[in-house]
């Protein structure tokens, strides 16, 4: 038997809460996350779902237009390149690489990022005028410039590009982590931790991370887009990925040749890119805004 409550607690929303319901009120938004998702699924599961070797070569396939081309067929629905090998195996392999090694190396670079940003932060004096100096001065160039300059010094190659890019995006996390770090110091909740004698760690761990969360969040979207685009215009110039590794924007560049002849070679690399640009973008703007009317609420 059920106990009477004479008193009914009023359930009130968790923030998050507040933020996926306003989220949920923008249709693109919702049909961006939903595109991110599927290049989460490739990103994970690539291999399982790629129908054919992205590396096996078929003289005797080569050019095949798409299957819905009067030319095409099924067994290829995407088509193959001028050495005959599937293209809907070889996009899904480099989504894979693609957006995989985005979201490794945005975790990195927030992780470092937020470290430093904090302690820029937290700190006054000489050191904390020294690392804003510096990072004024970083801001300034332009991420893929910079990947450029760093891969020039280390040499080309998927991996010295993607510490390139890391490097390249971490004094945006600093000076953002810095930022806000120095409002919410100012806080009377922050003020009266400290007057407790709360050690930083403690400060920084229980007063400090719960509301970085969501900034985070947003800013990690806006540096995984800017990470996508460095790392297809690395390989695109052939300072990324090399030899026999797949990714977007060497796909882009190995069907320059064909262009006249096959143009699906070099659209459809393309339309993937534009599609993981747009979603992760979309998906950032929806949280902003989501963000923005849950705050005004």
């Amino acid at each position: 038997m059920s106990r009477f409550n004479l008193y009914i607690d009023e359930q009130h929303p968790s923030p998050w809460q507040q933020t996926w319901r306003e989220f949920k009120r923008s249709h693109v938004a919702m049909a961006g996350i939903i595109m991110l998702g599927f290049f989460t699924v490739v990103a994970l599961f690539g291999p399982l779902i790629a129908p054919y070797d992205p590396l096996l070569q078929n003289t005797d396939t080569t050019l095949i237009p798409p299957s819905w081309d009067p030319s095409g067929t099924v067994r290829y629905v995407l088509g193959t390149d001028a050495l005959g090998r599937d293209l809907f195996s070889r996009l899904i392999h480099a989504s894979q690489v693609t957006f995989g090694t985005s979201v490794m190396l945005v975790m990195v670079a927030m992780l470092v990022g937020v470290a430093i940003g904090v302690m820029a932060g937290m700190s006054y004096g000489v050191r904390a005028s020294i690392i804003n100096h510096l990072l004024d001065a970083l801001m300034v160039i332009p991420t893929l410039l910079l990947a450029i300059i760093i891969v020039a010094i280390v040499g080309t190659g998927l991996v010295n590009s993607m510490w390139a890019i890391t490097l390249a995006l971490i004094p945006h996390f600093v000076h953002h982590t810095r930022n806000t770090v120095r409002e919410l110091m100012k806080k009377e909740f922050i003020l009266a931790t400290k007057l407790d004698g709360a050690s930083k760690p403690h400060i920084f761990i229980y007063s400090l991370l719960p509301n970085m969360i969501e900034m985070l969040v947003v800013q990690g979207t806006i540096a995984l887009s800017i990470a996508i685009l460095d790392i297809t215009a690395l390989g695109f110039l052939n300072l990324g990925a090399q030899g026999s590794t797949i990714e977007l924007g060497a796909m882009l560049a190995e069907s320059l040749n064909v262009v006249y002849i096959a143009p699906w070679n070099i659209a459809l690399p393309g339309l993937t890119i534009f599609l993981m640009v747009f979603s992760v973008n979309v998906v950032g703007d929806g949280l902003r805004a989501a963000l923005n009317r849950r705050l005004r609420h």
